[in-house]
């Protein structure tokens, strides 16, 4: 997840310096003030980003782009509020992507039907009864990004998987009042979910993993970080029905063990990125499985293995055969060696390492104390 898809490029037209209606007539673009673009046909994106204070400039871009606005982000635009929203959504009604990552004043406001994509990360006041009119405004949303938003629960989630079958990303990140009940429904009712993102959301177990296991076989990217209740059955039965897998997040999913990577090495022969990062059950034979798995020698790019205590250097033989292998991850991982990682290199001579390793203790000085050395942080 994450990771959000939306916000990210920057507007091809020229970005407004003021936020009087004056200010933006001069620096709006012809095409724009004529309501027409010829770079983008009759199709305008606008990234808002720099006016942080003042909600006048969303009022101003509403009434001068009116249908022809596709894409608007308003990423940390502080000063917008629920008004200035209500007043684009009337005006700009083919709206296909918006972004209001940040924008802290917004609270439940309605929907626009042609809106595919929706990014409210971080905006704490959206609650279930504005994502319930999302839900029913917007039957054609493809991307919903709630990261941040403390007030979502398990009544939004059944709202979004009764009315949105066409979801194909969710980010749910840090949204700690999501339950399995939540997204069971999410599953059951969006079954072409591709990636999903429930990283600290701590109370899911494998309820979540069986229902995406048997509800959405096009899963592609799965974030569960610090999720640690989910254990090796929840994840056997995920690995046996979602072979798209590619990214994997399932740092301090303390309870798996060489079982689950068994699974995903017979099962998910197209993971890319797999993060195993304190796992402290993981093995050198669960990497074994790994390394001799068919995502082995042309997909697998990225394995992260931080403060996974058993991990020897035995488990970079095993990997030494991945061809695609960037890089790999090793720190607090006591028992891996330089001269471990030096014949990984002879195999992979391009790979990025990033490892602990800590200088050994000096023999006591004349005063009887003993000098201490921090460890430090390498790349290899």
């Amino acid at each position: 997840m994450g990771k959000e898809a939306s916000g990210g490029s920057r507007s091809r037209f020229e970005m407004f310096s003021n936020i009087d209606e004056a200010a933006i007539n001069r620096k709006l673009p012809k095409e724009l003030l004529l309501r027409h673009s010829k770079i983008l046909g009759d199709q305008l994106h606008i990234d808002a980003y720099g006016f942080r204070r003042d909600g006048r400039v969303v009022e101003n871009i509403s009434k001068r782009c009116g249908g022809f606005l596709r894409k608007l982000s308003l990423r940390g635009c502080l000063g917008v509020g629920d008004s200035a929203l209500r007043i684009f959504a009337q005006n700009c009604r083919s709206i296909e992507v918006l972004s209001l990552n940040g924008c802290t004043k917004i609270t439940d406001t309605e929907g626009c039907p042609l809106l595919e994509k929706l990014s409210i990360s971080w905006c704490d006041q959206v609650s279930t009864d504005g994502l319930q009119v999302v839900a029913r405004c917007c039957p054609g949303l493809r991307g919903l990004f709630l990261k941040g938003c403390t007030q979502v629960g398990d009544e939004a989630l059944k709202h979004i998987g009764a009315r949105c079958a066409n979801l194909l990303t969710l980010n749910l990140q840090t949204c700690s009042q999501v339950t399995d009940e939540g997204l069971v429904a999410v599953c059951q009712g969006c079954p072409r979910l591709q990636a999903l993102c429930v990283s600290g959301c701590s109370s899911l177990t494998d309820v979540v993993l069986n229902a995406l296991g048997l509800n959405c076989p096009y899963l592609r990217i799965l974030e569960v970080a610090r999720c640690s209740h989910l254990t090796d059955v929840g994840f056997t039965t995920l690995a046996r029905n979602c072979h798209e897998l590619e990214k994997m997040d399932l740092e301090e999913c303390v309870q798996i063990t060489d079982a689950t990577l068994i699974q995903l090495s017979i099962h998910c022969p197209r993971l890319q990125v797999l993060s195993l990062s304190h796992c402290e059950l993981i093995t050198d034979d669960g990497i074994r499985h790994l390394g001799s798995g068919p995502c082995a020698h042309d997909r697998l790019e990225v394995v992260e293995l931080d403060n996974c205590p058993l991990i020897t250097d035995a488990s970079l033989e095993h990997l030494k055969v991945c061809h695609s292998l960037d890089r790999i991850e090793l720190y607090d991982c006591q028992q891996i060696t330089r001269a471990g990682i030096k014949r990984l290199r002879t195999h992979l001579p391009n790979i990025k390492v990033h490892a602990y390793f800590a200088p050994v203790t000096p023999p006591p000085s004349v005063g009887g104390s003993r000098q201490r050395f921090c460890r430090c942080c390498v790349l290899l």
